[in-house]
């Protein structure tokens, strides 16, 4: 198994003390990269309410990857449909030209309808799945050098030149986070891995079938399986309607936790700490690293 690490650029911790923290502990423990969640103008939900404080998922990872060179930068997840899809084409090529090939985009639809309206994308929320596949393709176009026209539902471009070209190009992986069929089925159609988030192996398993499916319909390899997971020392391990999933317990118990997900191939694992202050965060990093990993 590989390990990244979220770093704590949302929630009641974000702040640039934590995000440097974290990022030095990745760097110091060894975790190959580090990721970022997005959100940019939630609402005042209970649901909302970890995201109310959220550093930009792009602007952080520059920060990040121009101090800690040996780190790998990814998203996980940037919601793509409330945004121009063009400029963020820009913004992940820029990055990946900066940071020489350090790139993976992580990205999904959304599932905060208000947040859309507040960015003024209140008509796209309900074609975000449509937004998503043509993103995809548009991406690839774009950081293949090519300046042939594009003609999707969404974008027409028939006379353009990009760049930078991403370090990358064309190859730049974009990971996919999905939850139901049709998201599921795009991740095997579109996307180089699957990234979960909130969700524990039995019922990722429960999915996997119908990305292969899809990825063998659309005669393309399987993608790749990795996962955003919790992790919570000293909890008990037992599962819970009530809790979120996380790897809980004591050591031996999350390494027990983690089999789980080594046996449905899932290749890679981003981690997020919690923690009252950087402190605290970067002793889970370290504890898990010495004790579980």
């Amino acid at each position: 198994m590989r390990y990244g690490l979220c770093l704590p650029n949302f929630t009641d911790l974000a702040s640039t003390e934590a995000i440097d923290a974290a990022a030095d502990a990745a760097d110091r423990l060894d975790y190959e990269s580090v990721w970022t969640t997005d959100h940019v103008l939630v609402d005042r939900a209970t649901a909302s309410a970890e995201y109310h404080v959220n550093f930009d998922a792009i602007e952080t990872l520059a920060w990040v990857g121009a101090r800690h060179r040996g780190l790998g930068l990814g998203t996980s997840v940037i919601v793509v449909p409330q945004r121009n899809a063009v400029i963020v084409a820009k913004e992940l090529a820029t990055l990946d030209a900066l940071s020489s090939g350090r790139v993976i985009a992580g990205v999904g639809i959304g599932w905060n309808e208000r947040e859309f309206g507040n960015l003024g994308m209140a008509e796209r929320f309900h074609v975000r799945g449509a937004y998503l596949d043509e993103t995809v393709r548009l991406w690839r176009h774009l950081w293949s050098g090519s300046s042939e026209p594009f003609e999707g539902r969404f974008h027409r471009l028939d006379d353009f030149i990009f760049g930078p070209l991403p370090a990358q190009r064309s190859s730049l992986p974009i990971w996919i986070g999905a939850r139901t069929e049709p998201a599921l089925e795009r991740v095997g159609r579109l996307a180089d891995a699957y990234h979960s988030s909130a969700t524990g192996p039995e019922a990722y398993a429960r999915r996997i079938p119908t990305i292969r499916a899809a990825a063998q319909a659309a005669g393309r390899p399987m993608p790749a399986l990795t996962a955003r997971v919790r992790i919570s020392f000293d909890e008990p391990a037992e599962a819970s309607a009530a809790r979120p999933y996380a790897i809980r317990g004591n050591p031996n118990e999350m390494r027990a936790e983690i089999e789980k997900w080594a046996d449905l191939d899932v290749e890679f694992l981003a981690l997020m700490f919690g923690g009252e202050s950087p402190d605290a965060f970067v002793r889970s990093a370290e504890r898990f690293m010495t004790e579980v990993a």
